[in-house]
């Protein structure tokens, strides 16, 4: 049996569009083929987690059995009682898949979890997310098929962007108007071709072309500066992983969008042009946006009402403060259990909370502080020095720089 991967090569687009046209059609007319979409999209799946990546395809299975299980009998017991507990205990549950598959590599010297498939961090976040609803009354029934239809929406099921389920069946019991569609056609479209500019030309030539070589030369510099292999090479890395992070997966999340306006379906954007952020928070709110999103309603803001609700930090400033760097901590060991993923997470907390203390000295003395178009600039530039070192961070380099001592 074959097995395809999520816009891997140009060809995956093309039998896609042949299997959407029947879809699309459709759409067109008024009307959303519900059974031929379920068809189409189980046979999607089976392809993908099909073949020699069937192991991954059976802890899906299970996975989802789990989730169903789970926001069923949540979503019962909800109808009568909220007791604080048992939604914790739901909630840890539910995420107990997805901690053993980033523990797994950490205790088992690198070996990767059985139970691992691909897409499973962004099934969490949905999964946690319509229990989290089902609490707040947001979500007051959830049907096991409209649940499984947005876990596993094929579109987004590897890499998101992350939906949110009302949004989502908004789009999906209410077919769009000829005109709003041929509109979601048009911008879905567009969104395919420049996402093949930015993976297929942009992120291969900064990903394959670029990146061994800056790499090869900056190991070749390991020993400058009392070891640390801080050299001009290590810097073009960093701009070069910095540009090949953002093409590839803006291009991946251009595509999963572009498909979803293609089925009717007008999928959040998950980037907005980070690097003209003016600041960390300015970058939050254009980076990855879906997640940055997520995290900021889901764990920010509930990690703030919780210190106020108990009054555990007196000081209002320093309980945003906390609930940052609980936020980002969190952030940093859902990318793995690493030092350099947890590091990368506190160094964004520690950015978000000088930020805001900046912002607040700012606003003290507005007389004494020049704000024109050559401060912004300014900002930006700085901003993007900024993330970038936060990007080499992320990116491993360093571990292999600093503590693998034989040349790969």
């Amino acid at each position: 049996m074959i097995n395809i991967q999520p816009y891997a090569n140009p060809m995956y687009f093309v039998w896609l569009v042949v299997a959407l046209l029947p879809l699309m059609v459709g759409l067109y007319y008024g009307r959303r083929l519900q059974i031929y979409e379920a068809i189409m999209s189980a046979a999607v799946l089976v392809l993908v987690f099909g073949g020699s990546k069937w192991h991954q395809g059976v802890a899906l299975v299970v996975y989802l059995l789990w989730q169903v299980l789970l926001v069923r009998v949540y979503g019962a017991y909800r109808q009568r009682n909220n007791a604080t507990w048992v939604f914790v205990g739901t909630v840890l549950l539910s995420i107990i898949p997805l901690v053993l598959v980033k523990l797994t590599p950490a205790i088992s010297g690198g070996h990767n979890s059985w139970w691992g498939f691909l897409g499973v961090s962004y099934l969490s976040f949905k999964a946690v997310q319509v229990i989290m609803e089902l609490r707040d009354g947001t979500i007051k029934v959830m049907p096991t098929w409209d649940f499984v239809r947005f876990l596993l929406f094929f579109p987004t099921v590897s890499s998101g962007p992350i939906d949110r389920f009302r949004r989502f069946q908004h789009d999906y019991t209410q077919a769009p108007s000829r005109d709003d569609y041929l509109t979601l056609v048009g911008q879905g479209v567009h969104r395919l071709f420049l996402g093949l500019l930015y993976k297929f030309v942009l992120g291969y030539l900064c990903g394959t072309v670029l990146l061994p070589i800056v790499a090869h030369a900056a190991l070749l510099h390991r020993g400058m500066v009392w070891g640390l292999g801080l050299s001009w090479p290590l810097v073009g890395y960093m701009y070069v992983y910095s540009m090949y992070l953002f093409f590839d997966f803006a291009g991946y999340s251009l595509f999963a969008v572009g498909v979803s306006n293609l089925m009717g379906i007008n999928t959040p954007m998950n980037f907005n042009q980070p690097f003209r952020a003016l600041n960390i928070k300015d970058f939050w709110n254009r980076w990855h946006m879906t997640l940055s999103f997520w995290f900021r309603d889901f764990i920010f803001m509930r990690t703030t009402f919780f210190i106020m609700k108990h009054k555990l930090v007196r000081q209002r400033v320093h309980v945003s403060q906390v609930a940052y760097l609980v936020n980002f901590l969190i952030m940093g060991f859902w990318h793995g259990v690493t030092w350099y993923y947890i590091v990368y997470g506190l160094f964004h907390a520690g950015a978000i909370i000088i930020n805001d203390i900046w912002l607040r000295f700012k606003k003290r003395h507005r007389q004494q502080v020049p704000h024109n178009r050559w401060t912004r600039a300014l900002a930006v530039v700085v901003m993007f020095h900024v993330v970038c070192l936060s990007f080499l961070i992320f990116s491993g380099f360093l571990n292999t720089l600093w503590f693998t001592h034989e040349m790969r």
